[in-house]
């Protein structure tokens, strides 16, 4: 977008940058929104704004390749002005919008007008578009070649799985040709529908109907078997389950183009959270059981999960205050999930590099994005991070319009605290 086209100095600042292997100090010039020059002791320009960033990390802008932002058509839930002013205070300086929204993004004419709202962000918006019409994943496809002109990065019927496995093989052929991967929802809905949670001990106890975990991989199971026989990419959304984390293991070593991403309730909270939170710990895929989330760290430490993501999926005080079994699935994320990064990964999990990694050189390589290195030419977008700073998730303080979050009270250690897209600062704790 033309509006992020600014000059800026930021110096002083530790920077790190994974995908050219750069961990150093050093300083950052940007003019018109592109990197121009890293390295120490840069000369000062005339009339370039200078950022002091002594004693933080400078990375790569973070991007988030799975945000719900529900405009149009959901705004009481969330707007995407509100929603990327969020993923501004979170430190995430692009997101790829789902398309979930109404009226979805299945036409020319539909994906105009999400582009047509999205001159409203407050950083790089992308659109994901979707895999069928009316996002029923049955029926016809829709345009996917028209769409991918039009600046859909990926195709999805997220929140819906493609159950008809010829209009899927279908969408990874065109998908193969276009360079677009298919950023499927990996849910058997035979085996899941009415269920709230999964499927194990905590939901037998509450009396309540489970999701099992054969319900999220045989649908794998049955994608990465298309993947084998049509070559076209495949990045699976919220994998959840140790069984999905072995099927992509598996197709990696196999050499085929299938990617994954976790998020991070899904390496932090298990499904007795939901005894504990009720609705608020309400999602789709459901909360595992401890060996699942010792499964997404391990497939983290391994390289078999190359992204976190935030499934950011806001709604409204009234809709979660439902029974479990009424209460929509999803939380939000975008401002808490690059302090649980910080907090539960760095330096337990993954190194400082790779978690920077899973958030910039990773996803813009899977998603074929601009930015995710520090490299001179790329998009002047920087995620400033002070690893020192202690502080409380508390969801009044929130830029989303909900608050739907089952972190609330956690006390966290590490924070975004600068937020940069193309040289213009869209969000800053920094003392001016």
């Amino acid at each position: 977008m033309s509006k992020f086209s600014a000059d800026l100095l930021v110096r002083q600042g530790r920077l790190i940058d994974p995908a050219n292997g750069t961990d150093a100090l050093g300083d950052i010039l940007i003019r018109q929104g592109k990197i121009v020059e890293s390295r120490p002791n840069l000369p000062t320009p005339p009339d370039v704004p200078i950022l002091m960033a002594t004693g933080l990390v400078v990375a790569p802008g973070f991007i988030d390749i799975h945000t719900h932002l529900r405009e149009p058509g959901y705004e009481h839930k969330e707007t995407i002005q509100s929603g990327t002013a969020a993923a501004a205070a979170g430190g995430i300086c692009a997101v790829a919008a789902m398309p979930n929204t109404n009226p979805p993004p299945d036409s020319s004419d539909h994906l105009q007008l999400a582009l047509e709202r999205a001159q409203t962000a407050n950083v790089r918006y992308y659109p994901i578009a979707c895999v069928t019409v009316a996002r029923r994943g049955s029926g016809s496809l829709a345009p996917l070649e028209e769409l991918a002109k039009l600046g859909a990065v990926a195709f999805s019927d997220d929140g819906d799985p493609v159950e008809d496995e010829a209009l899927m093989r279908r969408a990874l052929e065109i998908a193969r040709d276009l360079d677009r991967p298919i950023f499927p929802h990996e849910e058997v809905k035979s085996l899941t529908t009415g269920g709230c949670m999964h499927a194990g001990e905590v939901n037998a106890r509450l009396g309540v109907k489970g999701m099992p975990a054969a319900g999220e991989e045989e649908m794998v199971a049955r994608d990465i078997e298309l993947v084998r026989q049509t070559g076209g990419p495949l990045h699976i959304a919220h994998i959840s389950t140790a069984g999905t984390a072995q099927l992509v293991r598996r197709a990696k070593a196999d050499g085929l183009p299938v990617t994954c991403e976790v998020l991070p309730h899904h390496f932090v909270l298990t499904d007795c959270e939901v005894e504990h939170q009720g609705t608020a710990a309400k999602m789709s895929p459901p909360l595992r059981e401890a060996a699942d989330v010792d499964a997404m760290l391990t497939g983290l430490a391994d390289g078999t999960i190359e992204v976190i993501a935030t499934d950011h999926a806001p709604h409204t005080a009234a809709e979660k205050a439902q029974s479990l079994t009424q209460a929509p699935m999803g939380i939000v994320g975008l401002e808490t999930a690059v302090g649980l990064t910080l907090t539960y990964l760095v330096d337990r999990v993954l190194s400082l590099q790779e978690a920077i990694a899973r958030w910039t050189c990773h996803p813009a390589r899977i998603l074929r994005l601009p930015g995710g290195a520090l490299t001179q030419g790329m998009p002047g977008d920087l995620t400033l991070l002070d690893l020192t700073r202690e502080w409380e998730v508390v969801p009044a303080h929130f830029r989303s319009k909900s608050r739907n979050t089952p972190f609330a009270g956690y006390h966290l250690k590490g924070k975004a605290v600068a937020t940069i897209v193309g040289g213009q600062i869209v969000y800053s704790e920094l003392a001016a």
